[in-house]
């Protein structure tokens, strides 16, 4: 099975908009309207669309932000799985490549993400892959996780 990640363009920025949240996630993430709005508003964010087996399943957002902390900080922005490719395992197969990708385009020392702190399926997923609370929090009151590369 193969997973793609490409990035958000004229040519696949109709069917990333159709991409759904899952209602019971709904609180957790914005959506793709939101983030993509974002994204023209922040250079920094790299908006892309997760595919596997070349059938779109999900969104990501991440970036590298140089003024926070030190030396600027790598972070994975926004992720999820649509919907209708939920219960699958997608979620763990795509946050796999998409660590791999990031780790490959920036050599960051770490990546950060932040998280709403009842997201539970979310956290344990996270943990899965080596992301832990450092103690932060963001502006959004999130609480950050950290994943040492």
């Amino acid at each position: 099975m193969k997973t793609t990640i490409i990035e958000v363009a004229k040519e696949n920025v109709t069917d990333i908009l159709k991409l759904r949240i899952n209602e019971k996630q709904k609180a957790y993430i914005e959506t793709t309207e939101q983030c993509l709005k974002d994204a023209r508003e922040c250079k920094y964010y790299r908006p892309v669309g997760l595919y596997y087996d070349d059938i779109l399943v999900g969104f990501a957002m991440y970036g590298f932000f140089p003024r926070e902390g030190e030396n600027g900080r790598v972070w994975l922005d926004r992720f999820f799985i649509d919907a209708a490719h939920q219960g699958f395992g997608l979620g763990s197969i795509m946050l796999e490549a998409l660590i791999k990708r990031i780790i490959e385009e920036y050599d960051c020392p770490e990546i950060y993400l932040s998280i709403v702190e009842d997201n539970q399926a979310a956290i344990h997923l996270y943990r899965k892959f080596g992301f832990a609370f450092n103690g932060e929090s963001d502006y959004n009151n999130e609480r950050l996780m950290v994943k040492k590369v």
